[in-house]
C-alpha cells in the first residue's frame, strides 16, 4: 500500500514538473520575438521599444502579485489539480491572444493575461508539498527549478530559430505547448490535496496585500524565511533584468556572445538544481548548502567584475551556479514550518513576494548599472548591479541563519 502510493507520487509529481517545463518553455519561447513584435505594432526604434517592454515586464510582475495568492488559496479549497489545469489552459488561449494581436493594446492585454496564468506556480509548488516527504521537499523544488532552466535555455533557442521564420510563429509554438500540456494534465494529472486537509475560501487572505498581512501571524521562524526568500528573489533577479547590458557594457559583447554566455548561465544553473541538489544535499545538508550557493553568488560577482576576457567571464558563471543551493532548501525549511493546509496560502504570499521583487529588482539595477557606466558614470564600475546582487544575498544568509535556528530550536 505505501509502496503503491509512493510510485503515484512519483508520478504525479512528474507531471506537474511536464507542466511547469512546457509552461517556462512557452515563456522562453516568445523572449527573443517580443522586442521586434513591439516595434512592429508600435513602430517605433528598438530604444522606445524596450522602455515599452518595460511597462509590459512591470504590468506581468504585478498581475502575478495580485492572482498568485487568490490562486494558492483556491488550491486550497478546491484542490491543486483543477486551478492547474485552468491556469495551463488560459495560457495557452492567451498566446493565441497574443499571436494575432493587431495592436499594441492587444499585446498589453495578452501580456497581463500571462501574468495572471503565471501565478499557477504557486499551486504547482503546493502540489510538490502535498506529494512529497517533508525530507525530500527541498530535492524535488530544486527539480522544478531545474524546469524553469531548461525553459530559459531551450526555450530562447527554439524562439530565435522560429522567429527568423515568423515573428509570430513563436506565440503559435508557446500556444500549442500550452494546450497540448492542459490535455496531457486533464488525462494523467490526480489531485494530491485530500478533502480533509483542504479549507474554506475566503477572499480577505486570497489577496496580495492579505496574503502579506497574514504572514504577521505566522510564527517568527516562517517570518525570518518568507523574508529570506524575498530578499534571495530580490538578488537573484539581477540576471534577467541587467546581465545582458552588463556584459555589453562590460566587455563589449555581441549579441550571439551575450546569448551563448546566458544560455550557459541557465544550463549550469539547471544542472546544480537538477543533479547536484539530489547529490550534495545528503552530504552538506541544507544549512551548509545555503552557505555555498551565496558564496558561489559573492565569489562570482567579485569576478565578474574583474573579468577581462570572455573565458575568465565563463569562469565566473560556473562558480557562479553554485547560487543553484539556495531557494529550494530555504523553500524545505519554509514548508516545514507550517502545516498541510496552509501549504497554498504560503507559497501563493512568497510568489506574492517575488512578484514585488520583479517590479522593483529591473528599474533598481538597470538604474545602478546606468550610474556606473557611459560617459555620464558616477563612476565607472559596470559590475556594481551584480555586486548589490551578492550585498543582498549576505542579507538573505543572515535572515535563513536566523530562521534555521529557531526552527532547530523548535523542534
Amino acid at each position: 500500500m505505501a509502496a503503491g502510493a509512493a510510485s503515484g507520487h512519483r508520478a504525479s509529481f512528474g507531471v506537474v514538473f511536464a507542466i511547469v517545463l512546457i509552461d517556462m518553455l512557452g515563456f522562453g519561447v516568445v523572449t527573443p520575438v517580443l522586442p521586434g513584435l513591439i516595434m512592429d505594432l508600435t513602430h517605433v526604434d528598438i530604444g522606445t521599444a524596450a522602455g515599452y517592454a518595460g511597462w509590459l515586464g512591470a504590468g506581468y510582475a504585478a498581475m502575478q502579485f495580485v492572482f498568485a495568492p487568490v490562486l494558492g488559496n483556491l488550491s486550497d479549497r478546491y484542490g491543486r489539480r483543477p486551478i492547474l489545469l485552468a491556469a495551463v489552459l488560459m495560457l495557452g488561449l492567451d498566446y493565441l491572444l497574443q499571436a494575432m494581436a493587431p495592436n499594441f493594446g492587444w499585446l498589453i492585454a495578452g501580456r497581463l493575461i500571462a501574468g495572471l496564468t503565471g501565478a499557477s506556480f504557486s499551486p504547482a509548488y503546493a502540489y510538490i508539498a502535498d506529494v512529497t516527504p517533508p525530507e525530500k521537499r527541498a530535492a524535488n523544488f530544486g527539480l522544478m527549478g531545474l524546469a524553469f532552466g531548461i525553459g530559459f535555455v531551450v526555450g530562447p533557442a527554439m524562439g530565435g530559430l522560429l522567429g527568423s521564420i515568423d515573428p509570430r510563429l513563436p506565440f503559435y509554438t508557446a500556444a500549442g505547448l500550452a494546450l497540448a500540456n492542459a490535455v496531457f494534465g486533464f488525462f494523467f494529472l490526480k489531485e494530491s490535496l485530500a478533502p480533509e486537509n483542504r479549507r474554506p475560501f475566503d477572499w480577505r487572505q486570497a489577496n496580495a496585500m492579505a496574503s502579506l498581512r497574514a504572514l504577521k501571524g505566522q510564527s517568527p521562524t516562517v517570518l525570518w524565511f518568507v523574508a529570506a526568500l524575498g530578499t534571495w528573489q530580490l538578488a537573484h533577479i539581477v540576471y534577467p533584468a541587467a546581465w545582458s547590458y552588463f556584459a555589453i557594457a562590460a566587455y563589449g559583447f555581441s549579441v550571439g556572445q551575450v546569448g551563448v554566455a546566458l544560455a550557459l548561465v541557465g544550463f549550469s544553473s539547471a544542472l546544480v538544481q537538477g543533479v547536484g541538489l539530489r547529490q550534495f544535499l545528503p552530504v552538506l545538508g541544507e544549512k551548509r548548502a545555503v552557505v555555498l550557493g551565496v558564496a558561489g553568488l559573492c565569489v562570482s560577482a567579485v569576478l565578474y567584475t574583474l573579468a577581462q576576457e570572455p573565458w575568465q567571464v565563463y569562469v565566473a558563471i560556473g562558480v557562479g551556479a553554485l547560487q543553484g543551493f539556495v531557494q529550494s532548501p530555504i523553500s524545505a525549511f519554509n514548508s516545514r514550518a507550517v502545516d498541510a493546509r496552509s501549504q497554498g496560502e504560503l507559497q501563493g504570499a512568497v510568489q506574492s513576494i517575488g512578484s514585488i521583487a520583479a517590479i522593483i529588482g529591473p528599474p533598481m539595477y538597470t538604474q545602478t548599472l546606468e550610474k556606473f557606466s557611459g560617459p555620464n558614470a558616477i563612476y565607472q564600475l559596470p559590475g556594481m548591479p551584480i555586486l548589490l546582487a551578492a550585498a543582498i544575498s549576505l542579507i538573505t544568509l543572515a535572515l535563513f541563519l536566523k530562521g534555521a535556528a529557531l526552527l532547530e530550536r523548535r523542534a
